[in-house]
């Protein structure tokens, strides 16, 4: 696939600049937050503000090389951003259903490994007992099953005495893989 310097620029804000930004918009609310509302961290804030992490210096260099694209960019989010907020003011419940709609959709439109086709993903969440090897164990289940695991993301609260693995994999195969999994003992949570 060709593209245009200016089609390059556009493509590289969309896909990784401005959702840098974003995610760092979203990070930087938690700088200062009381303690208590942060104990309530789950995994999506830690997906959402994963790459705000990194580091400002070269970001902040990279979006200033791509300046007139991510500010357009970024001016269609803030009209984005307004109807959003005007439509949870409202307590417009369609309204909002259709913008996470929207996000479903953008979620779908990316490619799949290796530049094919999007592919209809489901997440499968799995409890593991915080005990040394179960990590191993369910890794070498979910192989057994024959079903390939795509992306793995693992929230452990050390307070309590068990993790929960999301295991993300084709829609079509996530029945067999909880089935699979559900007949080795595992605990799923549908």
């Amino acid at each position: 696939m060709w593209l245009t310097p200016e089609e390059h620029d556009r493509a590289v804000a969309r896909t990784s600049h401005v959702p840098h930004l974003a995610s760092g918009l979203v990070a930087g609310l938690l700088d200062g937050a009381p303690e208590q509302h942060l104990t309530l961290s789950g995994q999506g804030l830690r997906d959402v503000t994963r790459i705000a992490a990194g580091a400002p210096g070269l970001y902040g260099q990279i979006v200033a090389g791509n300046a007139e694209a991510v500010v357009e960019l970024l001016g269609e989010m803030r009209q984005q951003l307004d109807v959003l907020i005007a439509t949870v003011a409202s307590g417009d419940r369609a309204g909002l259903e259709e913008i996470l709609q929207r996000g479903v959709r953008g979620t779908r439109a990316i490619p799949a490994k290796h530049g094919g086709p999007p592919r209809p993903m489901r997440s499968v969440w799995v409890s593991v007992p915080d005990h040394q090897g179960e990590l191993a164990r369910l890794f070498g289940d979910a192989v057994a099953s024959g079903v390939n695991i795509e992306d793995i993301r693992i929230d452990h609260d050390p307070g309590r005495p068990v993790g929960l693995v999301e295991l993300v994999v084709e829609e079509v195969r996530a029945e067999h893989l909880l089935t699979s999994l559900e007949e080795r003992g595992w605990v799923t949570h549908r």
